[in-house]
C-alpha cells in the first residue's frame, strides 16, 4: 500500500531544499517525476542530478503563479505518461523578515501569488486527470508560523494559512473522486544558510534548536520526504483534510 513505483508525481519548487530532497526520495522509490522551478539554471541542475540517479523525470521552468503554464505542464505530463497520480505543491517565494508596519503591497502580492494562488492553480491543473482515473494524492506545504504567529513572518504565515484553508476545502470537494488532500508543515531551514552567512545569522539558526525536542534541523530527504511519500501512497487513503507537522516537535516550543 506504500508503493510508489511508476506513480507520476508533480513536485513544484523542486530545484533546491525541501523540493529537491523530495524529488530524490520519491524518485528513489520508483516514482516518475515532473519537477519545476522558476529559473532555467536551477531546473537544469536538478534535472542533471535526477538523470544521474536514474530517475525518470520531466523538468520544466514554470512559475506556479502562471495558471496557464501549470495547466500546460499537466497536459504535457499527462500526454507523456497517461496519468498524474500525485502533486506536491511545494513552490513559494519568500520575503525578508519584517514587522507588519513595514509590509507593502508588493510583499503581499508575491507571497499570495506564489503561495495560495499558485497552490490552487497547481491543484486545478492536475485534478481533472485525477478525477478521470478515480485516484489522486495532493500534498500542500505550509508553515507552523501560521499557528504560532511568529513575529516578522506575518505575510508569509498568512499566505500559508490560506493554503491550509484551501487544503481543507479541496479535501471536502474531491474526496468522493478518490482524491485526498493534506497539508504538511515541515521544518527544514539549513538550505537557506549560505556558506558565507554572517556569524549573527548562524547563531540565530543554532538558537532555533536550543529548546527543540529532537535538537536538529529536518533533513528534506530522510525526515520530511518519507511522510510526504506516505501521503502520496494508497496507505493514506483514509487521511484527508489534515495538517501534519513534520518539524521534530518544534511547535511544542510555542
Amino acid at each position: 500500500m506504500h508503493d510508489l513505483r511508476d506513480r507520476v508525481v508533480v513536485i513544484t519548487g523542486a530545484t533546491r531544499g525541501i523540493g529537491l530532497g523530495l524529488a530524490r526520495h520519491l524518485g528513489g522509490r520508483g516514482a516518475r517525476l515532473v519537477v519545476t522551478g522558476r529559473r532555467e539554471a536551477g531546473v537544469a541542475a536538478a534535472a542533471a542530478e535526477l538523470a544521474e540517479l536514474g530517475i525518470e523525470h520531466l523538468a520544466r521552468a514554470v512559475d506556479v503563479a502562471d495558471r496557464e503554464a501549470m495547466v500546460a505542464l499537466a497536459a504535457e505530463a499527462g500526454e507523456r505518461w497517461g496519468r498524474i497520480d500525485g502533486l506536491v505543491a511545494n513552490a513559494q517565494s519568500f520575503r525578508p523578515v519584517m514587522p507588519l508596519t513595514e509590509v507593502d503591497a508588493a510583499d503581499m502580492d508575491v507571497l499570495f501569488d506564489t503561495g495560495p494562488k499558485g497552490t490552487l492553480w497547481s491543484m486545478q491543473a492536475v485534478v481533472p486527470r485525477m478525477r478521470a482515473q478515480g485516484w489522486g494524492r495532493i500534498v500542500t506545504m505550509g508553515t507552523s508560523m501560521g499557528l504560532t504567529g511568529a513575529p516578522g513572518y506575518g505575510p508569509y504565515a498568512a499566505s500559508n494559512e490560506a493554503i491550509r484553508s484551501l487544503t481543507r476545502t479541496a479535501a471536502n470537494e474531491w474526496g468522493r473522486d478518490g482524491i485526498t488532500v493534506n497539508c504538511v508543515l515541515p521544518a527544514s531551514a539549513a538550505h537557506r544558510m549560505e556558506p558565507d552567512s554572517s556569524p549573527e545569522r548562524a547563531a540565530a539558526f543554532a538558537a532555533m534548536y536550543d529548546n527543540h525536542p529532537i535538537g536538529r534541523d529536518g533533513d528534506p530527504e530522510r525526515d520530511i520526504a518519507p511522510v510526504v511519500a506516505f501521503l502520496l501512497s494508497d496507505g493514506s487513503r483514509y487521511v484527508t483534510g489534515q495538517t501534519i507537522g513534520v518539524d521534530g516537535g518544534g511547535i511544542l516550543r510555542a
